[in-house]
């Protein structure tokens, strides 16, 4: 992903009226202020940079085991045997090994 500027005013201001022709943008809003141009380049790249953030996350999504597999431990479980949800469990637990969270990042 690779935000725009167009992310950004969305980012910065939500629910505000403009329109972006080409990279000239007029601001039609009169509740919001019009971020600067420096303000939205800002944004772009802290927009990125979350994005970038969370690949770990973008990677361990396919690969953790589905929630019909946790249905079924839990209904298992409930019946007294703990083995299905103890299988989830350290599966969900290897991916997780497999694409650490980064230092300092969101779960």
């Amino acid at each position: 992903m690779n935000p725009t500027k167009v992310d950004a005013l969305h980012s910065l201001c939500p629910g505000a009226d403009w329109v972006l022709r080409d990279d000239d943008l007029e601001w039609l809003d009169a509740k919001q202020t019009q971020p600067s141009a420096a303000e939205i380049e800002a944004e772009v790249v802290r927009l990125q940079a979350e994005y970038e953030s969370k690949q770990y996350q973008r990677n361990r999504q396919p690969e953790y085991p589905s929630l019909a597999d946790l249905a079924d431990a839990l209904y298992w479980s409930s019946k007294g045997d703990d083995t299905k949800i103890e299988e989830y469990y350290a599966a969900c637990e290897a991916v997780k090994a497999k694409y650490p969270k980064p230092t300092g990042g969101a779960e």
